[in-house]
């Protein structure tokens, strides 16, 4: 599963995003691949992901893409992003 995390610049919160995800795909026994991305390249390359994982003021701005995008409210809930990652799998 591509997974493509997103935030403003793509440098900061993603990354940290990014690590939870493989964290948490490696708890549940999946094969991720998680790349990271601003918010501005991020709605030109989301439809080459199975999944966009993101914050809630971002995720408004990646609709219209065809890959699911999915708002994460607390970036370090690991059982949020497990529920995430489960949902879409």
């Amino acid at each position: 599963m591509d997974i493509l995390c997103v935030c403003g610049m793509g440098i900061g919160t993603s990354v940290l995003l990014k690590m939870n995800v493989e964290q948490a795909a490696a708890d549940l026994g999946m094969d991720v691949n998680v790349t990271t991305s601003d918010a501005g390249s991020a709605k030109g390359t989301a439809n080459m992901n199975d999944l966009v994982l993101t914050s809630e003021e971002l995720a408004p701005e990646l609709e219209g893409t065809s890959t699911p995008v999915v708002a994460i409210t607390n970036f370090m809930d690991m059982d949020e992003i497990k529920a995430a990652l489960e949902e879409h799998a």
